[in-house]
């Protein structure tokens, strides 16, 4: 493989597998304000603009890191008042319960107005702040943080990189799973590393989410049930509970760092816990656990690239596409393996939809998990769904085409339906 080749799986890497506090939906909107509020001179005393249907839906009900609240407005007044734009995804880290008080202050005075628009971007906001006789307005696009246009007083002012303004990137060649699988076997580990710190952050989470009952509490609901021969205390339940005691933590506002993948917490957790879970299982060596963690996140990369960043379709169920990879790779090292799970699971998760993030997104996780194992086990003992069955065919590469085709066009209009129904309530 050649050094530009493996260049290219490092870069996707240190681009998507970034940490994250909190949701990030209500954190990029947390991130705009604050962004805006450090070119006030005051403190901020009305906010004004919209976001995007698509950032709304994954914004109004799941709690605000490090808080027990929710809610867009008060994403953003909590931003303004104690967010630090400089920190990017992990912007609400350190908010106290005075900037909480000072947020819903602002909140309950009707001086937070902020419009849900159907925009061509899924990710779009674009947040004005007024204080005394000064304004800043904050265009964010594309992606979390990335601010694509700045006004003070209503002149434009350009974005320079000692703002910390999170100037677009460029478009990366998207790979197949054989190219990341060869990839992850003939790399140098010194070059991957770094991966590592995935396992140690959302390990971190999993413990949080086990110490507190964090949201619905599907990890406890699960330990409960294993302790009563409910459920088999066996590694695929390990797997399970592992893996939502993190999203439980998450969704539920602890004040814990994940390791994100795609602009997610929840992907990057999907894609990570499940891959440590097996290798402690099989007293694998860090390498080998690098190589694993890489091959996932590459696989959830490769996957989620062919389609938009937020859609209808549930993202986790792809995330874990890549845990079946990493797990698959773990107990086998075979290709053929790997890609016979993957097929099984998109047999067996399409079409499962994304309806917000909320606490109830631990219980999709536990879901996409589950079939992550279950197909996995299926591929080592050669089962795979076959061309009849659905939308999968016998090439890996064309069945995940036809997943993200359903994503990117007919579930469009699922998205809208959804959207239409969360503002209704």
């Amino acid at each position: 493989m050649s050094d530009q080749t493996s260049s290219l799986f490092i870069r996707w890497l240190q681009r998507e597998v970034v940490p994250a506090l909190g949701c990030t939906e209500p954190v990029a909107i947390s991130f705009t304000t604050a962004y805006a509020a450090k070119h006030l001179a005051i403190p901020c005393e009305k906010i004004r603009g919209f976001i995007s249907a698509n950032l709304y839906k994954n914004a109004t009900g799941v709690t605000i890191p490090g808080t027990t609240v929710n809610g867009v407005a008060l994403a953003a007044a909590i931003g303004a008042f104690g967010g630090d734009a400089d920190k990017g995804l992990q912007t609400l880290a350190g908010i106290t319960s005075q900037h909480v008080e000072q947020a819903q202050a602002l909140v309950d005075a009707g001086h937070v107005n902020i419009d849900v628009q159907d925009t061509p971007d899924f990710i779009h906001l674009d947040l004005t702040l007024s204080a005394g006789d000064q304004t800043c307005r904050v265009v964010v696009k594309g992606t979390h943080t990335n601010v694509v246009e700045l006004y003070i007083n209503g002149e434009q002012q350009p974005l320079h990189a000692g703002e910390n303004s999170a100037t677009a990137q460029a478009e990366l060649p998207t790979f197949s799973l054989q190219e990341a699988y060869d990839f992850i076997i003939s790399t140098p580990v010194e070059n991957i590393t770094f991966i590592l710190e995935a396992a140690r952050l959302n390990s971190a989470l999993a413990a949080e989410g086990k110490s507190k009952k964090y949201g619905l509490n599907i990890n406890g609901t699960f330990s409960e049930a294993v302790k009563n021969g409910l459920l088999s205390n066996d590694l695929m339940s390990e797997v399970i509970i592992n893996t939502v005691a993190a999203s439980d933590a998450r969704m539920g506002g602890a004040p814990v760092v994940a390791m994100s993948n795609f602009g997610s917490g929840n992907q990057g957790i999907a894609a990570t816990m499940p891959v440590v879970t097996v290798a402690e299982h099989l007293n694998a060596d860090e390498e080998t656990l690098a190589r694993a963690l890489a091959l996932s996140h590459l696989t959830a990369i490769s996957i989620h690239s062919r389609y938009t960043r937020l859609s209808a379709l549930c993202a986790a169920s792809t995330a874990a596409m890549g845990a079946a990879a990493g797990m698959a790779w773990l107990f086998t090292r075979n290709i053929e393996t790997i890609n016979t799970a993957i097929i099984n699971m998109i047999s067996d998760v399409t079409g499962m939809i994304c309806d917000g993030a909320s606490n109830s997104c631990a219980m999709k996780v536990s879901s996409v998990v589950s079939s992550a194992f279950k197909s996995v086990l299926m591929a080592m003992q050669n089962r795979c769904a076959s061309a009849n069955d659905g939308i999968v065919c016998t090439d890996v590469e064309q069945s995940i085409n036809n997943l993200c085709r359903l994503a990117i066009k007919p579930m469009a209009q699922t998205d809208k339906e959804i959207i239409r129904i969360m503002v209704s309530k």
